[in-house]
């Protein structure tokens, strides 16, 4: 026999009945993006390299770890997979001048991928839904996604405040933030003997990201560290009390965390992060903040953006950790069929059924025909179909079907074959 081939590790195929919760996961975003007016949008999933060293910053995690790159055979061009979705949105919104006629709100649902240990909550090929806000530079949009977010968990059926906490913070701009850098390395620099080696050569490379460690020796000098928003000037500190105000006015509870400094480069002004306990490390959901220098740093004309990313896999641990997932999509009838009866007139009478919105499951025949009907009425109550829509031969000689109840234990009806339009909603959820 040939080998079996198999799917690369932390790259997980999603199959029935897995896949009907992400498909309602899904449908639940894009209903939450109708209400607020995103539109979607969706970018290759192969990128230009240089696209995540110049957006995201040479001496991150992603860039210098995580990224699947790999030199084109044909031409040489040097490739990656996308590991994050909001650089290759802004290059996709400079490429076509797409805010030449204003501002845009933009979303997208689709896979990343980062070379590292796969583990729960963190594969190699996960997914995102990012929401981008491009060409408003007022704290009201910073206000309006974090509320966004707050909207999909209470679809979701997730608490705020018990299942998932909201934190905030300011980045400032970069004058406030390379201040207040000088002050941290000085810092840091005093305390050489605490730091682990990570942080040691971050130390004047990134010292920023020292500061989201999650070592608990280094917490105590990270804690006495200098605080970023002490380094805020008028206008950084008028935007983020703003945004604050705003997310008050509303009662959206949440705490103002100074070490939350999020994992790429190109982050100013507001940032925040939806971060859970109840899925041990992986704490993160969705995270992010306000990127108004990213547009023009990867060419395009200088202007304000804000957005946040969501992880679909962590999201759907969440949910079924605490109870909220749906159980697995089931028809609302199954088609009996019994020998004998005309195939053409079930399949018709079917066809004209699912066109009124009739979810309907047919036992397939085999090659001597269909199945027995106490074999097929096991298996319409297997489905979890509502009814059995029973082609019995003397129903179907009078132009009939019988329509048993399969769960409520109602009284089996006999519904004509033709005006079938008439009936059908009889079969559809209340």
């Amino acid at each position: 026999m040939a080998e079996q081939l198999k799917a690369i590790k932390g790259m997980n195929d999603i199959l029935p009945p897995d896949s009907a919760r992400w498909e309602w996961l899904e449908d639940k975003v894009r209903a939450l993006m109708r209400r607020y007016g995103y539109l979607n949008m969706r970018t290759p999933i192969v990128e230009p390299t240089a696209l995540f060293v110049r957006g995201l910053g040479e001496v991150t995690d992603i860039v210098e770890k995580e990224m699947y790159s790999f030199e084109d055979s044909l031409n040489g061009d040097k490739l990656t997979l996308r590991p994050e979705g909001t650089a290759g949105a802004v290059r996709a919104i400079n490429e076509h001048s797409f805010l030449y006629e204003g501002g845009k709100r933009l979303y997208y649902i689709g896979p990343m991928f980062r070379h590292e240990r796969p583990q729960k909550g963190r594969y190699r090929q996960f997914h995102q839904v990012g929401a981008e806000v491009l060409g408003f530079a007022g704290p009201d949009v910073d206000a309006e996604l974090i509320l966004m977010t707050a909207s999909l968990w209470c679809d979701l059926g997730l608490s705020v405040g018990d299942d998932v906490q909201l934190q905030l913070n300011s980045l400032g701009q970069p004058e406030e933030r390379q201040a207040h850098r000088e002050a941290l390395i000085a810092h840091l620099e005093a305390h050489t003997d605490l730091l682990d080696d990570e942080a040691k050569r971050r130390l004047h490379s990134n010292p920023l990201r020292i500061l989201d460690t999650k070592n608990p020796a280094m917490l105590p000098v990270v804690e006495s560290a200098p605080k970023l928003i002490d380094f805020l000037g008028e206008a950084s500190l008028a935007h983020f009390n703003a945004v604050r105000a705003v997310l008050d006015a509303a009662g959206l509870p949440y705490e103002v965390n100074p070490r939350l400094v999020r994992g790429m480069d190109y982050y100013n002004l507001t940032v925040f992060e939806w971060v859970t306990t109840r899925l041990g490390s992986q704490g993160t959901v969705c995270g992010g903040g306000r990127y108004d220098g990213l547009i023009e740093q990867l060419g395009g004309k200088p202007n304000p953006a804000v957005g946040w990313g969501l992880g679909m896999e962590r999201l759907l641990l969440l949910l079924e950790e605490v109870g909220q997932l749906p159980g697995p999509a089931q028809p609302d009838a199954f088609a009996v069929v019994f020998p004998g009866v005309p195939l053409p007139t079930v399949m018709v009478a079917l066809e004209a059924l699912r066109a009124q919105g009739v979810s309907i499951v047919l036992n397939p025949a085999g090659k001597d025909g269909p199945a027995s009907p106490k074999s097929q009425f096991k298996k319409a109550d297997a489905s979890g179909a509502r009814f059995a829509l029973v082609f019995g031969p003397d129903e179907v000689a009078r132009g009939e079907v019988a329509v048993k109840p399969l769960r409520d234990g109602g009284e089996q009806q006999i519904r004509p074959l033709v005006d079938i339009a008439r009936w059908a909603a009889t079969l559809l959820p209340r």
